[in-house]
Formats: structure tokens, C-alpha cells, sequence
């Protein structure tokens, strides 16, 4: 090993050793317990503990709640985003201000956050106090349809501010002799948006993906905080079913489901690395 090799080692030692006791050993010993009937001294059972999971009904609707999060939530927040990072890269009024204040939600504590909306979600809640101004009868948010709404919408306010900084870094770091050239040979505002924006604008756009996607699977703490250990059934999520196995002390319902979780970010994650390269491959 070189020198500057050692060096680097040395330095990377302590966060590698900190990844490992906390992170990386954790993670092998609870896939190992996935395969057994007990926290101590347990016997290899195989996938019989991911046979018995994927037959729970509660399982089901978690895993199902969280796909649907995912799937409604993250797409609203790209285009929300990108919307947004397209309107502030020109010469707007209060730029600055603007830009600043959609990342605030990142520095407020999760707590605070919860505390405003259940403030306005709640039953004698500032929003239906509006509504029984106009007339309109109280609706239960948290325990309706809508909760899954509401949750949404509060991921998005939450993250759009940080994928908006994001994708505007990606816009602009696009020559802008690109459009100009362009605009010269007479293609419109849409084909330079298609094939100068889109092309050049792909990396970025799939980590902001990525990590969008990452942190959809991170909403227990709000969804925890608005509605507690069992919210209505269209808000009960992966990470609630996770956290009520750890009361319950069933290591390996809850080893299974974590490994199950992980698998499914790995596949989505290797995806859109493997589409993010072959579109590279293509553009060039």
C-alpha cells in the first residue's frame, strides 16, 4: 500500500469503524436473525419467518400503504421541484428570499412541524373551524381517507426545497451557449427544454430521484407523532408495523420485514442506476 493509501486509511478509519459497529454489524446480525425462532440461542428455520410475514394481513396493508406513499408522493415532489427550480433559475424578484425560504422546512424540528399540522388538522383545528364558518361539516382528518393526503403533502413541503436547490445546482451548470445556439437554429422554449434541459439535466435528476425515493421511506417520525402507534388504516406504514413488532419483542417478524425493506430499496436504488447509465450510454 502506498503511502497516500495509508494516509487516506487512517483518516476514513474512524467513520469506517462507526459505519461498522452501528450500521453494517447490526445489519448482519438481524439478517441472520430473520432466519431463526429466536433472539437467543435460536434455530435455523429458514424463510419460515418471510412466509408468516407475507401472510399477515397487518404486513400486507403496511407494505401496501408505503408503496402507495411512494408512489403518489415522490413523483409530485419531482415535478413540484423541478417546476419550481425552472422558475427561479431566471431573473425573478426576490429570488434570494424565495429560494431561502422553501428550504426552511429542512432546519425545523420534525416536532414543530407535527405541532403546526396537527394544530390545523386537528378536530376543533384551524381548518375546521373554517369550515364551520362556510357552513361545512367537521371532518376528522387524521382518521379519514385524507390522512394519507395530508402526510403527502407534508413530505413534499418538507423535501421540495432541498431537491429544488438540487436540480437548480443541475440547471445551472448548462452552458447557456447551448440554448442560445439553439434558440438561433429556431427551436422553440419545449424542444430546447426536451433535448438541451432533459439531456443534460438526467445525472441529477436521478439522485434527486433516488434520494427522494430514500426518503419517503423515512416518514415514521410524522406519521409517528401525528397519529401514534396505530394510525388509521390508510397512514399504517412499513416503520410502524417495524416499531410495534419491537414492542411486541418479535425479533424476527421485525429482522424479516427490515430485510424485506432494505431488499426493496437495494432493487429500486440498482434501477435507476442501471436506467441512469444506459440513458447515458444512448445520449452519448
Amino acid at each position: 500500500m502506498s503511502r497516500d493509501g495509508a494516509v487516506a486509511g487512517l483518516f476514513l478509519a474512524p467513520s469506517l469503524i462507526g459505519f461498522s459497529v452501528f450500521y453494517l454489524i447490526p445489519f448482519v446480525l438481524g439478517f441472520y436473525q430473520s432466519f431463526t425462532d429466536g433472539a437467543i440461542g435460536g434455530q435455523l428455520v429458514g424463510f419460515r419467518n418471510y412466509a408468516d410475514l407475507l401472510h399477515s394481513a397487518s404486513f400486507r396493508k403496511a407494505a401496501g400503504n408505503t408503496m402507495l406513499f411512494t408512489a403518489v408522493g415522490v413523483p409530485l415532489l419531482i415535478i413540484l421541484s423541478m417546476t419550481l427550480a425552472i422558475l427561479l433559475n431566471r431573473s425573478l424578484y426576490l429570488r434570494s428570499w424565495l429560494r431561502t425560504s422553501f428550504m426552511l422546512p429542512l432546519v425545523v424540528p420534525v416536532a414543530s412541524v407535527v405541532t403546526v399540522w396537527q394544530v390545523f388538522f386537528d378536530w376543533n383545528g384551524t381548518l375546521n373551524a373554517w369550515l364551520h364558518e362556510l357552513g361545512m361539516a367537521r371532518v376528522d382528518w387524521m382518521q379519514s381517507n385524507w390522512s394519507m393526503s395530508i402526510v403527502v403533502v407534508m413530505y413534499v413541503w418538507k423535501n421540495i426545497g432541498y431537491d429544488m436547490i438540487l436540480l437548480l445546482a443541475g440547471l445551472q451548470s448548462i452552458p447557456k451557449d447551448y440554448y442560445e445556439t439553439a434558440s438561433l437554429e429556431g427551436a422553440g422554449r419545449f424542444r430546447q427544454f426536451r433535448h438541451i434541459t432533459v439531456i443534460y439535466l438526467t445525472p441529477t435528476l436521478f439522485f434527486v430521484l433516488l434520494i427522494s425515493i430514500i426518503n419517503s421511506f423515512k416518514v415514521f417520525r410524522e406519521t409517528y407523532l401525528l397519529a401514534g402507534d396505530y394510525p388509521y388504516d390508510r397512514l399504517y406504514m412499513l416503520q410502524h408495523y417495524m416499531n410495534n413488532m419491537f414492542f411486541e419483542l418479535d425479533v424476527q417478524k421485525l429482522t424479516a420485514a427490515a430485510t424485506l425493506m432494505v431488499g426493496c430499496i437495494v432493487m429500486l436504488t440498482s434501477g435507476l442506476l442501471r436506467a441512469e447509465r444506459r440513458f447515458r450510454e444512448n445520449s452519448e
